[in-house]
Parts: structure tokens; C-alpha cells; sequence
């Protein structure tokens, strides 16, 4: 899902461990601690009624039993009386402080006379051994609950040590290289299956790479030669004298849908290429020579004016051909689309390189603008792909391109930030 945060396998199964882990811990405390009070009271009360019975046998043989306060009591009364099972508080001498006690008490007739006969507990020592046992319990499990945690955590990261060495392999796979991918043998069956469906997988994408790569190259070149062959007969056919006017024009206006055609040829199998990322050579270059001569080059074929403001020295890694083309291509466009007599201004900084030319308004749909064959003007001689091809180039490098259209002015921008 997009936007959800994303968590490394082995922290997220140490974390839903310690959560189970942690519920079972506290719900296992709670468990125990009410089993073991209810069992703790159950025998309190159980004692307490045993004393009381063989106090009551005591009775029998001797009337003036009087108990031993706080612990035992017997006093003499008129009626008979409820059993009653309570908690109490008690002053007890021995212990010179005021402590609680489970209390039973009850009469009954021995003899032809009524015994009230109380007996008492002391109930904070059976709280003290509740609470001995439940820290012992816990202690117990907390550090059995640690043991495991760490067991667990380095047994995962063992099994699943093949795995993260695969994707990190999958990671550097490269299509341009001819080495076949070695995976990390595993003896855990899902990773070793995955390995083999992995090992197909890439050995029929590099497959259908190549393949795709060597048509892309061999239609491109097939059509080079008839296309020039077409060419050079129509350059014949117009060298001939006896032409008519329609004639001469029909076959220059094919002649230039011919060399178009050979432009966009050109172009879409330079795209292929950066896609199929083939310019790996990369050196650091300076842009400023380069623009320069991509400069030089385009006033040798135009009229146009082109101001230069260059600020500093700006030294980028990447191909010295496609940096070429990238400034050639937004330097053509750029007359392509120029008002007329009206100059042409590039900007280079040690940030970004802007080039501005002249236009009556801002495009239509500026978002479109680096999409493959998108174009707004109707200039026959625009293939619709210059632009896309700054586009590719641009995110081969990781540079920013952006448009925009102020006073007057179409801008392209490129920023070097991300550089």
C-alpha cells in the first residue's frame, strides 16, 4: 500500500514477538495471581473450620475452655448464632501492631449451653506468600521470555541469513553483464525454490533483453540503408532537368519526410539505448566546454542570437555524448520555437542551467511537455521526441528538468541539486 510505512522483516517478527509474548506474560500473572489467592483463601477458610471443629470437641470435656486470644476464642451466650466468614482487623499483642485476620465464627450447644467459638487467621502472611510467588513467577518468566527473545532473534536472522544475501545480489543484477546470478544455496525448501524460480526469472529477462536489444539495433540499421537509398534516387530525380514545378516540389517535400524519418529513427533508438541503460560510461565532464560547442555548432546552422551567461565552473559525472545531446536538443528546440530576430539567452550556474526564448504564450498543457510525441506546435519538422529525450537523460542522471513560461519567455530549467 502506498504510503505505509515499511518495516524490515526480522524487526517485525521480534516485535510481534514481543507483544505475544508480553500479553501472554501479563494475562499468565493475573492468572496466577487470582488462582493463587482463591487457593491461598480456600485454605484459610478450610483451617479455620477445622479449628473450630476441635474446639467444639474440646468443649465437650472441658466447659471452661476459654481459647487463646487473638487466635482462639470461646465465650458463652444465650442464642444461637449464623455462622459468619469475614475479614477483620485485630490488635495482636504479640506482633504490637494491628493486623488483618480471616475470622469464622458460630455457635453451637454442647452440653445444654450455647458456645460462640471464633477462630482467626492471619492473612498478610498469606498475601506475603502470594506475592513470593508471583514474583517469582515472573522473574521466571522474564528471563526465560529474554532467553528466547535473543534465541529467537539470532535463530531467524540464521535461517534467514540466505535470503537477504540473495536480494542483495538481485539488487546488483544487471542486465548488461553476461554473468549468471549465484544464489545462496539454502536448506529451508521455500528459499530454495524461490532461488530456482529466481535463476529462470533473470536468465529469461537477460534472454529476452538481448533479444530485444539486437531487433532494436537491427531495425535501426536495416532501415538506415534503404532509407538512404531512397534518398540519394530522389536526389537524382530532382538533379533532372526536365521536372516539372509539382514534381520538384513533391519529391523535396519526400525528401524531407525521408530525412525525418531517419531523425526519428535516430532518436527512438537513442532512447532504447538509455533505457536499456547501454551508457555506462560515465567520467566526470565539464558542462561549460560542452555547451560551448553545442552553441558554437547550432550558430553555424542559424541566424539566431545566443546569449551566454555563464557563472561558474559546473563539473558533473555522466556521458560526455549525452550531455551532448542534451544541451543540442533544448538548444534546437529552443529555435525551433523562438520568435523571430528575437535572442536566445542560456544561464549556467554551479545549481541549474536555464535556457529562454521567446513566445507569444504559455503552452497549453505544460505537464505533457516531455512525453514521447506530444507536441503543440504543427512544425513539420519536429519528430516530438527532443524533449523526451532530455527527460530520460535527465532522470539516467538524477537531474531535475521543469518548464515554465514568465514574461514572455518559455524557460526549461535543469537543476544539478540532486547531484
Amino acid at each position: 500500500m502506498k504510503g505505509q510505512q515499511k518495516t524490515p522483516l526480522l524487526k517485525r517478527a521480534s516485535k510481534t514477538f514481543l507483544l505475544s509474548s508480553a500479553v501472554i506474560m501479563i494475562v499468565s500473572a493475573i492468572a496466577l495471581y487470582f488462582y493463587t489467592r482463591y487457593l491461598l483463601t480456600d485454605e484459610i477458610e478450610e483451617e479455620l473450620f477445622s479449628d473450630k471443629d476441635r474446639i467444639e470437641r474440646l468443649l465437650i470435656d472441658d466447659p471452661e475452655l476459654k481459647g487463646i486470644p487473638p487466635i482462639m476464642m470461646v465465650e458463652r451466650v444465650n442464642s444461637a448464632e449464623n455462622e459468619q466468614l469475614l475479614d477483620t482487623l485485630i490488635y495482636d499483642p504479640l506482633q504490637d501492631e494491628i493486623e488483618l485476620f480471616r475470622q469464622l465464627s458460630g455457635t453451637k450447644e454442647i452440653n445444654g449451653r450455647q458456645y460462640r467459638v471464633t477462630v482467626r487467621a492471619m492473612v498478610i502472611e498469606s498475601e506475603n506468600i502470594l506475592f513470593a510467588i508471583l514474583f517469582t513467577f515472573l522473574t521466571i518468566i522474564f528471563l526465560a521470555f529474554v532467553f528466547l527473545f535473543y534465541l529467537n532473534r539470532s535463530r531467524n536472522e540464521q535461517l534467514w541469513r540466505p535470503f537477504f544475501i540473495n536480494l542483495e545480489k538481485l539488487k546488483g543484477f544487471s542486465l548488461q553483464s553476461g554473468q549468471p546470478l549465484e544464489f545462496e544455496e539454502s536448506n529451508i525448501l521455500e528459499f530454495d525454490e524461490l532461488n530456482r524460480e529466481m535463476k529462470i526469472l533473470t536468465q529469461r529477462v537477460r534472454a529476452d533483453y538481448g533479444n530485444l536489444k539486437q531487433f532494436t539495433e537491427d531495425v535501426s540499421h536495416e532501415m538506415q540503408t534503404p532509407l538512404a537509398i531512397m534518398q540519394a534516387k530522389i536526389e537524382t530525380l530532382i538533379n533532372d532537368q526536365d521536372l516539372s514545378h509539382k514534381q520538384f516540389e513533391e519529391l523535396s517535400s519526400l525528401q524531407n519526410d525521408i530525412q525525418r524519418l531517419k531523425q526519428l529513427n535516430k532518436r527512438l533508438n537513442l532512447l532504447a539505448k538509455i533505457e536499456n541503460h547501454q551508457f555506462a560510461a560515465v567520467e566526470t565532464i565539464g558542462l561549460n566546454q560542452i555547451l560551448k560547442e553545442s552553441v558554437a555548432t547550432l550558430q553555424e546552422l542559424t541566424n539566431v542570437d545566443i546569449t551566454q551567461n555563464i557563472q561558474a565552473e559546473v563539473r558533473l559525472k555522466m556521458d560526455k555524448y549525452l550531455a551532448s545531446v542534451l544541451f543540442n536538443n533544448l538548444l534546437s528546440n529552443a529555435v525551433k520555437h523562438n520568435k523571430k530576430n528575437e535572442a536566445i539567452e542560456v544561464r549556467l550556474t554551479k545549481d541549474h542551467f536555464q535556457i529562454l526564448n521567446s513566445g507569444d504564450a504559455a503552452l497549453r498543457h505544460p505537464e505533457r511537455i516531455f512525453e514521447r510525441f506530444y507536441k503543440e506546435s504543427n512544425k513539420v519538422d519536429s519528430t516530438g521526441l527532443g524533449l523526451s529525450i532530455v527527460k530520460k537523460i535527465c532522470d539516467y542522471y538524477d537531474l531535475v528538468p521543469t518548464y515554465y513560461f514568465k514574461e514572455g519567455k518559455h524557460l526549461f530549467e535543469i537543476n544539478f541539486w540532486r547531484n
